[in-house]
């Protein structure tokens, strides 16, 4: 985060993404500290970073779409904090690979092939109910990562954690009310929900293994061990233990080959990106 993204008001330095908010990195020394992989951490930055923007703009599809208002705003809402934290995770990844290059470089500026996002997270949005599955999916397993990283060798990266760890909370708990309230609801809420998790329950396997913050601290097997007894527990509240194979504590996870960490992508990645770079890249040294 640059001087341009602070601003003071009555001598206390604030966060300019919006009012009222510290800036969660003030004060903090910005070089990669000594015995910090400065590689690793910037590959774990950068695809973190990949994976909040990249839901964020799935969500914001929901923008005059979702059921209800106070829905919309809610889904909005979820997006900006990830569009936040993408931010805060590019900043860092820029000093990291000591390329100095700035948040928009990496959001609008590079091809589908160099992103490092989970593939859930580029799915096409379908109704509701999938966005629900997907969220809790997501939420439960990116808490439970910055939980982890809280404690990193990286003071830096530590900050953006414990900032993100309140607005995860959040999204899991948005998540697994409406699975519940989905699940427990009619029959056809029901069948949505369920199909949903079906959808959702094979591409969870690339993020029980992923390790791309094991070197900062968050060890895979604790993150994977809790990312399904949560899971489990949502769904036997929303009497939805027949569904969604995987997702249920030790049950068999179906395996897709590849991963998005290593860029590889599904199709539906490039036309998400193409919409949102494309103002960026028809006026690129535009400034706002």
């Amino acid at each position: 985060m640059s001087d341009e993204d602070m601003y003071a008001h009555h001598d206390v330095t604030r966060w300019a993404f919006g009012t009222g908010f510290t800036d969660p990195l003030h004060g903090l020394d910005q070089a990669v500290p000594d015995g910090v992989d400065a590689e690793a951490l910037a590959a774990c930055c950068l695809a973190l970073g990949d994976d909040a923007l990249v839901s964020a703009q799935r969500l914001a599809e929901w923008c005059t779409r979702a059921p209800e208002l106070e829905e919309e705003l809610a889904l909005a809402n979820i997006g900006l904090d990830l569009l936040g934290q993408a931010r805060l995770l590019y900043a860092r990844t820029g000093r990291a690979d000591a390329t100095g290059r700035g948040e928009d470089a990496y959001a609008y500026f590079r091809d589908p092939a160099d992103f490092r996002n989970v593939r859930l997270a580029e799915l096409p949005g379908g109704d509701f109910a999938f966005t629900i599955a997907r969220l809790l999916v997501l939420s439960t397993w990116r808490l439970a990562l910055f939980e982890a990283l809280t404690a990193a060798p990286d003071p830096v990266l530590a900050a953006i954690a414990a900032k993100s760890v309140k607005e995860l909370a959040y999204h899991r708990r948005y998540a697994a009310e409406w699975t519940v309230r989905l699940g427990d609801g009619t029959a056809e809420s029901r069948r949505r929900m369920e199909t949903a998790l079906d959808t959702v329950a094979p591409w969870l396997q690339e993020l029980l293994t992923d390790r791309t913050a094991a070197p900062l601290g968050a060890a895979p097997a604790a993150v994977a061990h809790r990312i399904r007894s949560e899971l489990a527990e949502v769904l036997r509240s929303a009497g939805l233990n027949r569904t969604g194979a995987g997702l249920h504590g030790s049950a068999p996870v179906a395996v897709l080959a590849g991963s998005g960490r290593d860029g590889i992508h599904t199709e539906y990645l490039a036309p998400l990106l193409a919409e949102l770079q494309s103002v960026a890249r028809a006026h690129p040294s535009a400034t706002w």
